[in-house]
């Protein structure tokens, strides 16, 4: 009875994956269109963003404007291209910020214990009880609107999720015996912790940081939304949503529908390409 469940895993498995690699190549993809829109925005863009068409408002989905325009007849098309550099942008900075802040935290816990990890994780604990959003919300209160105080925040309000990572996968690092190999040979414990522990633990802590990409792009856009992130007229995708609210009693959905598509189409890819790494990583799924 062993064999034949052993040739129904080996026969499951190589299908289970193929099907896990397509979704991540297309989620990949759509990442990869949606970064080059951003970085090439002047050159692909068929119209200036902030061009004002006054004969032109709330046009239909046209060979001129093929995602129509919105309220002040400006392209919708060229106003999604340009606002990808702001909407990916933002999270972008909040995920390398945190990261990096995070990681050296949490080395710092993981490695030394004691009483630096107590205090850290008394800190960490202080950040959980607070949402990222409402971070961000103060920071605007106190710093003003703008992308700069809400990215800062959320930097500050993510780096513990990165850093209570890191401790434990540190910890754990610190009990293996290559570092006790490391240390009878004569090297310091700071060499062998940012020189051999941290390049063991960092692709898991990157894998996972993936992950809040999707999550900061959402809230940052939840921001501009409210009005207290991205100005107009910079174009930007949660701005462009809260200038669509007016169209939506007559009718005009698709200046709110498009931006609004574009942001739950990236927070998915994002979390595809997280998980899929994840897995890829940590050894996937057993078979």
């Amino acid at each position: 009875m062993t064999t034949p469940t052993l040739a129904v895993k080996v026969l499951r498995a190589p299908r289970a994956r193929r099907r896990s690699s397509t979704t991540y190549l297309i989620s990949l993809g759509v990442l990869a269109v949606m970064t080059l829109a951003a970085v090439f925005a002047p050159l692909i863009a068929p119209y200036d963003p902030d061009q004002v068409d006054f004969s032109a408002f709330y046009a239909g989905p046209s060979p001129e404007h093929w995602l129509g325009t919105d309220g002040l007849g400006r392209d919708i098309l060229s106003r999604m291209i340009f606002g990808a550099r702001t909407a990916l942008l933002g999270p972008l900075l909040v995920v390398v910020s945190s990261t990096i802040l995070g990681v050296l935290l949490g080395l710092l816990a993981g490695w030394r214990g004691g009483w630096i990890d107590a205090v850290l994780g008394r800190i960490f604990d202080v950040i959980f009880a607070f949402p990222a959003l409402l971070i961000a919300i103060l920071a605007v209160a106190l710093f003003g609107k703008g992308l700069v105080a809400p990215v800062i925040a959320m930097s500050i309000a993510y780096a513990p999720f990165v850093a209570r990572l890191t401790r434990t996968l540190v910890a754990a690092e610190r009990n293996r015996p290559y570092v006790a190999a490391y240390r009878v040979q004569g090297f310091g414990g700071a060499w062998i912790a940012l020189r051999r522990v941290l390049p063991n633990v960092t692709p898991i802590v990157g894998a996972q940081s993936t992950l809040n990409f999707g999550y900061v792009l959402a809230e940052l856009a939840g921001l501009s939304f409210l009005g207290l992130g991205v100005q107009a007229p910079t174009a930007d995708w949660g701005a462009m949503i809260n200038e669509a609210q007016a169209g939506l009693i007559g009718g005009y959905f698709l200046p709110a529908l498009v931006p609004a598509v574009a942001v739950v189409i990236v927070v998915v890819a994002v979390n595809v390409v997280g998980e899929e790494l994840s897995d890829r990583i940590g050894g996937g799924t057993p078979a």
